[in-house]
């Protein structure tokens, strides 16, 4: 997905999953349950082992990005904002105050709680190549990993891409759609230029992708 090879797309249907090899090796989000097969073959497919996974770093809570961290037989720690860290290991459950909230209880239903360490991540914190940054709106916890070295940005679900470009996510797929649309405005302000966008549904950008999410930045204020 870079040119220098390094960062690989193992899943894109119904949402994408990422591996990176930045001499440790990070899975970002985890798939649909069903996924959890095209992630180990992806992997192994690509000269690792499963074993192989260092961390794991989850955009956010949804079902289909957590949903195969079950299944993977990962020995790994999970990174994810709060409270989706805590709506992973399932001692508390997302709040009924929105309707993102009770869709995520609901599909909570098929999903098994992975038996992996949870860390917090708190806007600002480095995980080894990565910076975490807190971006609610789509969920409260929601968080964007970006890594300078590769200039590669982790948007997951605060943006899609369609058409070669990136689009706010529709307001019914948001715990608060205006919270995540100054989230946008704010990853504009405080991410430096960067080439490639890793969004959680959609195409990867792979080139000047810094001044697309500028141009979004700008309908969303």
């Amino acid at each position: 997905m870079t040119r220098d090879g390094r960062v690989y797309r193992l899943v894109e249907d119904p949402a994408n999953v990422y591996l990176v090899d930045d001499g440790e090796l990070t899975l970002v989000d985890g798939g649909v349950p069903k996924d959890a097969k095209r992630i180990r073959d992806g992997i192994r497919a690509l000269g690792y082992a499963v074993a192989d996974v260092d961390r794991v770093l989850l955009t956010h809570y949804d079902h289909d990005h957590v949903g195969a961290l079950a299944s993977l037989g990962l020995d790994a720690p999970v990174y994810a904002g709060e409270p989706d860290a805590t709506h992973l290991t399932g001692a508390e459950r997302p709040p009924l105050a929105s309707r993102k909230g009770l869709l995520q209880r609901i599909a909570a239903r098929d999903l098994d709680h992975p038996d992996l360490y949870s860390y917090p991540v708190s806007d600002g914190d480095r995980i080894g190549g990565f910076v975490a940054h807190h971006a609610p709106g789509h969920t409260a916890g929601h968080t964007v990993f970006f890594h300078e070295g590769l200039g590669v940005a982790f948007l997951g679900d605060c943006v899609r891409s369609e058409g070669g470009t990136l689009h706010s996510p529709s307001k019914t797929r948001c715990a608060d759609a205006e919270e995540n649309a100054r989230s946008i405005e704010r990853l504009n302000d405080v991410l430096p230029t960067f080439d490639v966008a890793a969004p959680g549904h959609g195409d990867p950008i792979t080139a000047g992708a810094s001044a697309i999410l500028t141009r979004l930045a700008a309908e969303s204020s």
